[in-house]
């Protein structure tokens, strides 16, 4: 099977990673990739926001399956657009990709599918902000109604803070979308969907905010582990019934089925899960742990998803134990990262690439905000922890920033889900 993955970040290097491992794969390629993929798979030029170009270079390499890794392409159509080439995809069509792209159109399918969410409210005029921001809080949380790479969400208790964020979403012509704050521990699940079955893999819980402690603005992601040694007995099978076969069942019967990855992320309350939203694709750095643990050959299992095909796929198999991922910054992220600066030890095994480029010197060099995912697994969250750490500090990026306390609670038995 010839493999074509569309994009440049430490997710898509872990997806061309396990594909790589996968017998069944002849040729692999990633476009437009970055320094760390160079090293496993053809990388070709593209521009992910042009759906036509991504289906006219899946058409001339001869690709079997395309797997569109970021948000972007499949908002703009690139999946259908492969597609209608005659080509496999993974990756959801525009319409459906819309449960990312649009979070009032996600609020919408849940309250026709009776997901459990946060309550949430639509402002796209400033002369409605006041009254809105009265009906919240005190803590209040402020999204971007589009997309924002995890950078638009300002969750405050500070009334000043969070108004400034909206207006300048309002500003900027993004509508913003105000929601009642949900307490408790957070969890990423991400399902592989072929229109109809749902096939959950690891839960994973990833770190947005920028410092220990979980201080400082949000990121795109800061770090991920999985498993949840903390989470309830059954919960992966009480999510896919409540909150994401119903999404999966609504978005087929709205004549827009979801094929690809669908991601939720739930906070579990005193009242059970609520989602705080959905993504179209593969987490990044969720990605990263999930796929280090799963020993299932990826290749098989994405094409099963896109062609209709999962409920006649074996049951997944899992590498015993834990993985966690801790995100290298570039100086300056998550305002303007510094680029151009070398990194060293950037070649070692675990670490994954993000933000970076090969200079015409062979350097390899930052060039993004999260620059690199450093993974390490064990038969614990401690001993995950331990090789993580151990390999970040064998990399040197001047300026870099990481958190150091990634998967830290979870690993000393402290994060509990509250109690009914």
């Amino acid at each position: 099977m010839r493999v074509l993955v569309i994009g440049s970040g430490a997710r898509e290097h872990a997806l061309v990673l396990a594909a790589s491992h996968d017998p069944a794969v002849t040729a692999l390629a990633c476009a437009p990739g970055n320094a760390g993929i160079a090293g496993l798979a053809e990388q070709l030029g593209v521009d992910v926001a042009d759906p036509a170009a991504i289906a006219e270079l899946a058409t001339g390499w001869r690709a079997d399956l395309v797997v569109i890794g970021p948000e972007v392409p499949l908002v703009a159509g690139a999946a259908e657009a492969v597609r209608k080439a005659g080509i496999a995809c993974f990756g959801p069509s525009a319409a459906a990709a819309r449960i990312e792209g649009s979070k009032s159109f996600a609020k919408d399918v849940m309250v026709t599918a009776k997901v459990a969410t946060a309550h949430s409210e639509t402002v796209d005029n400033p002369a409605r902000l006041d009254d809105a921001l009265a009906r919240f809080g005190p803590t209040w949380v402020v999204k971007d109604d589009g997309l924002a790479a995890g950078k638009g969400v300002v969750v405050t208790t500070d009334y000043d803070q969070a108004r400034a964020h909206a207006m300048t979403l309002l500003d900027g012509g993004h509508p913003v979308l105000l929601e009642s704050f949900l307490d408790g521990p957070e969890v990423s699940l991400f399902c592989l969907v072929d229109g109809r079955t749902v096939v959950p893999l690891l839960p994973a819980q990833d770190f947005k905010r920028v410092g220990d402690g979980d201080t400082g603005p949000n990121t795109g992601g800061m770090g991920a582990y999985a498993p949840l040694p903390w989470a309830p007995e059954g919960l992966v099978e009480q999510i896919v019934a409540d909150v994401v076969q119903p999404v999966v069942d609504e978005l087929a019967a709205r004549d827009t089925p979801f094929t690809g990855l669908l991601y939720a992320g739930l906070v579990l309350t005193a009242d059970g899960p609520q989602v705080i939203e959905f993504n179209c694709r593969f987490g990044d750095p969720e990605t990263q742990v999930v796929l280090a643990l799963l020993t299932t050959p990826v290749t098989g299992l994405l094409h099963a998803a896109a062609t209709g095909t999962l409920a006649e796929h074996p049951p997944l198999e899992w590498q015993p134990g834990a993985a966690v991922t801790v995100v290298i910054a570039a100086d300056g992220y998550p305002g303007v990262p510094r680029a151009g600066d070398v990194i060293t030890g950037a070649e070692a095994e675990g670490v994954l690439h993000a933000g970076t480029r090969r200079r015409d010197d062979g350097a390899v060099v930052a060039h993004g905000g999260r620059v690199l995912s450093v993974v390490g697994t064990g038969p614990d969250l401690a001993a995950a922890r331990e090789q993580a750490y151990e390999r970040v500090a064998k990399v040197h990026l001047a300026g870099s920033h990481h958190r150091t306390d990634i998967a830290l609670r979870a690993a000393e038995g402290e994060v509990t889900v509250p109690a009914r």
